[in-house]
């Protein structure tokens, strides 16, 4: 199996994660930078170095998950930073540096394993509300919404956790990413632009808890203030 390895460690993968001395993979390098993923040579996984620098691999993770390359990322991780990691990174699984050769093995295996059987089953429908992570496509009653990629990355997250009310700064942390230095004021703003385009008839399944966040709600009730 080709292993696509994003890191700028000196000695490569192996260096990185030893375990895969004992492996027969084969090894491709490149530096950890959304960069690499453009000219990415063949692979079937891809493993990026979060042990030095978490900015760069969160990056890296969430640009991997918006290509089309449609690979499964695995995340090396040491114990420190294993906090700072969000599921928002789009990353499959997770592993320390010091994992023995077969747990590597194994998660290299139900990765691939759970990636095949996502491949297809990546929508979420709520209502009328379809959204398709494969395609970036949105639809509303059969219609395909304009968006752009904060507003579908927004939506989406709101969809996966309908009902459930979300501050806005846990929402520019989930969805901006906690290395985004931007107001919580953002959030209303891509919140009133999503609004907008859902349309009059579908704009309250986006509902505002007054004094907390926002919400998405399958059975669209009133959203309250809208300048909260």
């Amino acid at each position: 199996m080709r292993l696509l390895v994003l890191s700028n460690a000196v000695d490569g993968g192996k260096s990185l994660l030893p375990a895969l001395e004992f492996l027969d993979h084969t090894l491709v390098l490149s530096p950890l930078s959304p960069q690499s993923l453009g000219a990415a040579p063949e692979a079937h996984l891809i493993i990026v170095d979060a042990t030095r620098d978490l900015g760069a691999a969160s990056q890296t993770c969430r640009s991997a998950a918006a290509t089309e390359l449609s690979l499964p990322v695995l995340v090396v991780v040491d114990d420190g930073g294993l906090a700072a990691m969000k599921s928002t990174w789009g990353f499959d699984d997770w592993l320390l540096p010091r994992a023995q050769p077969a747990e590597v093995e194994t998660r290299i295996r139900l990765v691939m394993e759970r990636h095949q059987t996502a491949r297809g089953s990546r929508a979420a429908s709520i209502g009328e509300l379809s959204i398709d992570e494969d395609t970036y496509v949105v639809r509303l009653s059969g219609r395909p919404l304009d968006l752009t990629y904060r507003e579908f990355e927004l939506l989406k997250y709101l969809a996966h956790n309908p009902a459930r009310v979300f501050t806005r700064g846990q929402l520019l942390q989930e969805v901006w990413g906690y290395d985004y230095y931007g107001g919580t004021r953002t959030v209303d703003v891509h919140i009133r632009r999503l609004r907008a385009k859902l349309g009059a008839e579908h704009e309250a399944l986006i509902g505002t808890v007054r004094g907390v966040g926002y919400k998405l709600d399958p059975h669209g009730p009133g959203r309250g203030d809208p300048g909260e």
